[in-house]
């Protein structure tokens, strides 16, 4: 019996690693315009669904990504100013990528295109663009702590090979520029970073979740997929239930933190953590952290589910719900935040890998003062 070998998948973002939508014919049609999309972290795509036009089909992309500003895009460099990325063997018809590149007798060689700019010339492009208004900007274009882009690399320098002693050395003296380079030169350092996480020093998890946060996000401005395969390994090994969770949830938060921009879209997963014991409190940091750049990306999940957090029996667990609460400005909490101001119950929570030693009571006049200074704006 012949073997079912059609291998069909959902196409994804090659910057951040979530599934974008079909894409869709523009507003308003122009003369050979493609079918084009936006990813939730601010890539923007186009389809080629022959294969034949992808270099047409990367103009119109990267005109796309400067608003329809033609002057700007020509400007733009490649690795300066964008980056780009290429899913091939999409089927436009099924939404889906293709491997074998035959699907019922149809020939597949749709190729959807990426592009992502930097920051700067996000801001650039909208206010060179003197036809549109938006009083709101588009989803992924919110202005974020973005890192400046990474410098290119000599593609004929002699690359370094990681070694785990090496990393374990780097990641403990938190030579945060060595773990890039050696990052950028082997990927397999993201691997042994990962692997110091399994530790039963709380304080060594901490910063080594803290660390691998900040060479992501420099990593991230010229390698976002590295980073992305990153996120996708720990979610993986979180549901592992005959793994260890040591220093995932914090590596997660530490990460999406550095970079919500582009990997804002893994957050709303942290939730299917929260009712593991152990990952609990982790769970809960990670989103507090997260929310300290983007409050929305937090506020977009079902976080009520978190409520009853700030009542629970362990202090650890009220102190960190209250510390989220406060940095989404979560008012429907407000009562409850407001009757454990007196809480003197002790906790540690990290900030940027170091230990801070405050109360549940401290936790919750920080975010009352939070909710009152928003509620004054």
């Amino acid at each position: 019996m012949a073997k079912n070998t059609d291998i069909k998948v959902r196409p994804w973002c090659p910057f951040c690693g979530q599934d974008v939508a079909r894409p869709l014919e523009p507003a308003q049609r122009k003369m050979n315009e493609f079918t084009s999309g936006t990813c939730q972290c601010g890539a923007v795509y186009t389809c080629d669904p022959t294969g034949f036009n992808v270099g047409a089909c990367m103009v119109e992309c990267m005109v796309h990504a400067c608003d329809d500003n033609w002057d700007l895009a020509w400007e733009l460099m490649p690795d300066e100013d964008y980056i780009s990325g290429r899913l091939d063997n999409y089927d436009e018809q099924t939404h889906q990528i293709v491997d074998t590149r035959n699907l019922d007798g149809r020939a597949i060689r749709g190729v959807l295109y990426f592009i992502r700019l930097s920051r700067d010339f996000e801001d650039l492009s909208r206010k060179l663009d003197q036809h549109k208004s938006r009083d709101i900007p588009p989803p992924g274009k919110v202005n974020t702590d973005i890192p400046e882009m990474e410098q290119i690399r000599d593609p004929k320098r002699q690359k370094k090979k990681a070694a785990k002693e090496q990393v374990r050395q780097l990641v403990e003296s938190g030579d945060i520029d060595d773990l890039v380079e050696l990052a950028f030169d082997d990927h397999k350092t993201l691997r042994f970073m990962q692997r110091l996480l399994y530790d039963p020093r709380d304080e060594y998890r901490w910063n080594c979740a803290h660390v691998i946060g900040q060479v992501c996000r420099r990593l991230s401005t010229r390698k976002p997929g590295a980073v992305s395969d990153l996120l996708h390994r720990m979610y993986e090994a979180c549901s592992d239930s005959a793994a260890t969770h040591w220093g995932l949830m914090e590596s997660v938060g530490s990460i999406i933190a550095a970079r919500p921009d582009i990997y804002g879209g893994f957050t709303r997963h942290l939730l299917m953590f929260r009712d593991v014991p152990s990952s609990r409190i982790q769970v809960l940091w990670a989103l507090g952290s997260i929310a300290a750049k983007r409050p929305d990306l937090v506020r977009a999940t079902p976080f009520y589910s978190l409520f009853p957090f700030v009542n629970h029996p362990d202090s650890f667990t009220r102190g960190h719900a209250i510390r989220l609460f406060g940095r989404i400005y979560a008012t429907e909490v407000k009562s409850n935040i407001e009757e454990l101001i007196d809480d003197q119950a002790k906790l540690t929570v990290y900030e940027n890998g170091k230990p801070i030693h405050t109360t549940v009571g401290d936790l919750a006049k920080e975010a009352l003062a939070s909710l009152a200074e928003n509620d004054s704006k």
